[in-house]
């Protein structure tokens, strides 16, 4: 009987962690366990006294140079002093292996543990808090750029609506929607001088361990690139505003994390002003996500999903323009 190519497997977490094990030189009592799967996947390296997180990035998802870029940005983050999970170097002083999967090479990245958990519900303090994080992480990329993805109306719009059209057709109403608000999204980028730089693009609680004394340390920069800073402002925002109920207290713990955002790094009026829109492109870019990687997504992919996806957008546009 033939055996049949994969496009995605799930490493045996035994196997693997032994590999990584005697390339990194952890102790023996060090277990390897898989946490997610996902858009990559990650496993959890538990010592006696060591906690460490491996990223399996899936075939043909990351390039060996976008992974060192995303490396170099970490590396540099930390050593100005910012909270963030970062790479460890194995034995060897090498950041990225090699792992000849059955659907081809993966590359595999070890992070430092980030302490803490995950709170959905933040208070405004955290929301302050978390606002400065968010600046000085745009403060500390300034005026440099990275060989990664730049996000602008093609990347965040455009081409996602394309991706999404693949399974969805134009006619349906929520396409037409997206449409039309990628258009409007387009003009008002091109109208408004937004502040450029390196963003995060995917910064909210779920890439976030907070831990008792309020620590915060941000993870996850598998889509970092370059654009407007206002994304991140924007895309924390929208996530603020799904997760509580009680559009007052939304608004309350918006305005605390951008005040903390503003103490570092200031924002014009025209970049508050876009917010809403800003935020309904990183939205419509991770449609385009899903709709690209159907092997991870697909359960995701159906119309009363869409339906779901885009009401969320539209809500968040209507409870703006009621403000206005």
């Amino acid at each position: 009987m033939n055996t049949f190519p994969v496009t995605r497997s799930i490493l045996n977490a035994k196997e693997l962690g032994d590999y990584i094990i005697s390339q990194y030189d952890l102790d023996n009592s060090t277990g390897c366990s898989l946490f997610r799967t996902g858009m990559n996947h990650t496993y959890m390296l538990t010592g006696n006294s060591t906690k460490h997180v491996l990223r399996l990035y899936c075939h043909n998802w990351r390039t060996k140079q976008e992974i060192e870029e995303e490396i170099s940005l970490l590396l540099s983050l930390k050593e100005k002093g910012l909270n963030i999970s970062y790479p460890v170097p194995d034995a060897n002083g090498n950041y990225i292996q090699e792992i000849n999967a059955p659907e081809g090479i993966r590359y595999a990245v070890v992070f430092s543990f980030a302490e803490g958990g995950k709170v959905r519900f933040i208070d405004e303090d955290t929301c302050f808090y978390i606002g400065t994080i968010m600046g000085k992480f745009h403060q500390a990329t300034k005026s440099k750029t990275y060989k990664r993805i730049n996000y602008n109306t093609q990347t965040l719009t455009e081409l996602p609506y394309q991706y999404a059209n693949t399974y969805f057709h134009d006619d349906l109403p929520e396409m037409q929607y997206l449409k039309a608000l990628g258009k409007d999204i387009k003009q008002l980028f091109e109208q408004t001088l937004l502040e450029q730089g390196v963003v995060h693009l995917d910064m909210w609680y779920d890439n976030m361990a907070i831990t008792n004394e309020n620590e915060v340390t941000v993870f996850d920069f598998d889509f970092f690139g370059n654009g407007p800073l206002i994304l991140d402002v924007a895309y924390f925002c929208k996530h603020l505003f799904i997760i509580e109920p009680n559009k007052e207290v939304h608004s309350k713990k918006a305005k605390a994390f951008i005040n903390g955002y503003q103490s570092i790094n200031t924002l014009s009026q025209q970049e508050l002003n876009i917010i809403p829109h800003a935020a309904a492109a990183v939205f419509i870019f991770y449609l385009g996500v899903q709709s690209q990687r159907f092997d991870w997504s697909n359960i995701f992919l159906s119309e009363n999903y869409l339906k779901m996806y885009v009401g969320r957008i539209q809500s968040w546009m209507e409870y703006h323009n009621k403000k206005q």
